[in-house]
C-alpha cells in the first residue's frame, strides 16, 4: 500500500465521497489483506496509523466486504486480526403471555 496523505486523501474525497476532515477513522487494507492504513482529522492536521501483518491475512474472504461504520471495538478487533462475523442473533422477539401458554400446553 504505498498511499500517503495526499493519496488517502483524494481516495476519501474522489472514491468515497466523504468529507476527509469529519473527524472520523478511515480504514484502507490493502489487496494481500496484509497491511492496514488508518486516516483521521484531529483538528490540526491529519493521522495516518499504519499496520503490517507478519503472518495471516485481516481479512479472509473478500466477496463479504463492504463499505461499513463500525464502532471502536470493532476497529480494535480489526486492528488485531480477528473478523467481525455474527453467527447467531444475539436477540430474540418477545413472546406474548399467549405464546408462552401455547408452549406450556
Amino acid at each position: 500500500m504505498r498511499l500517503s496523505y495526499d493519496g488517502l486523501y483524494a481516495k476519501i474525497r474522489n472514491v468515497m465521497g466523504k468529507d476527509p476532515m469529519s473527524g472520523h477513522l478511515l480504514a484502507f487494507i490493502n489487496r494481500r489483506a496484509t497491511q492496514m492504513k488508518v486516516m483521521y482529522w484531529d483538528r490540526s492536521g491529519f493521522c495516518i496509523w499504519s499496520k503490517r501483518l507478519e503472518e495471516g491475512r485481516l481479512i479472509s474472504d473478500w466477496s463479504t466486504v463492504c463499505t461499513r461504520e463500525m464502532d471502536w471495538t470493532g476497529l480494535k478487533l480489526l486492528l488485531e486480526g480477528m473478523e467481525i462475523k455474527r453467527i447467531k442473533k444475539r436477540y430474540f422477539r418477545a413472546t406474548t403471555p399467549a405464546e408462552i401458554a401455547t408452549i406450556i400446553v
